[in-house]
């Protein structure tokens, strides 16, 4: 009796395995054939929106009075800012820091940075003059935006499909596989400044009311799709 009941674990192991075994099986199946392929896409676009970064900067001995002239310079700059239309005004940190000279404190520097940001060059270039009456240009730079950048990216995005359909059945064709199937894909995308930034000197006086010579360039945008198929 005791010899026939310990048969019974034994059977029921072996059931399982039965039921297991098909299981592992399919899984392996599903690793034949798979091709790992990657194709990108990428294309010049303009650049259509200027940034550009201005600041006050004062120093002397006593901070509380510097303040007051930054502050009379930043409402000043954001009030002629507004009254430009399609330009967006931000204003920036404000610092306030000792000086030294010889190892000891002798005074004060405040600085505050206001932001301009426009796709009308004209009317943003003309503004920057103005503005150096009493701001100093910290850094120009062009970018992207959102909805060209977009628009971009979606038409790559097409392309780079496309490329890796014809990509995936040359690869079927020269298996001698009649098709495939996609068993994964990834789609990433990128962007690469072409045209490099404008900072401002040190030399740069405040008397400089012209604005400097601009020049959009160009952003590479990269659309990568990567992704597994399997040969039928």
């Amino acid at each position: 009796m005791t010899h026939r009941l310990a048969s019974f674990p034994i059977v029921s192991l072996l059931l399982l395995c039965l039921f297991i075994s098909p299981a592992f099986a399919g899984d392996k199946k599903t690793t034949y054939d798979h091709i790992n392929l990657s194709v990108s896409t990428t294309d010049e676009i303009e650049n259509d929106t200027l940034v550009v970064q201005l600041y006050t900067q004062k120093e002397g001995q006593i901070a509380s009075n510097l303040a007051k002239q930054v502050n009379q310079d930043i409402k000043w700059a954001v009030q002629q800012a507004k009254q430009v239309p399609n330009i967006t005004v931000q204003t920036l940190d404000y610092h306030t820091t000792p000086t030294y000279h010889k190892q000891s404190q002798d005074g004060w520097r405040v600085k505050q940075s206001l932001r301009l940001t426009s796709q009308d060059t004209v009317a943003i270039s003309q503004l920057i003059g103005e503005l150096q009456q009493h701001l100093m240009i910290e850094n120009i730079r062009y970018k992207i935006s959102q909805k060209r950048r977009s628009e971009a990216e979606n038409r790559l995005i097409t392309q780079a499909i496309d490329a890796f359909k014809a990509r995936a059945k040359l690869i079927s064709k020269t298996w001698e596989h009649s098709n495939y199937r996609l068993v994964q894909m990834d789609i990433n995308t990128s962007g690469r400044a072409v045209q490099p930034m404008f900072r401002a000197q040190a030399s740069m006086e405040i008397n400089a009311v012209n604005a400097p010579p601009l020049e959009a360039g160009k952003q590479t945008i990269q659309v990568t799709a990567s992704g597994t198929i399997e040969l039928l």
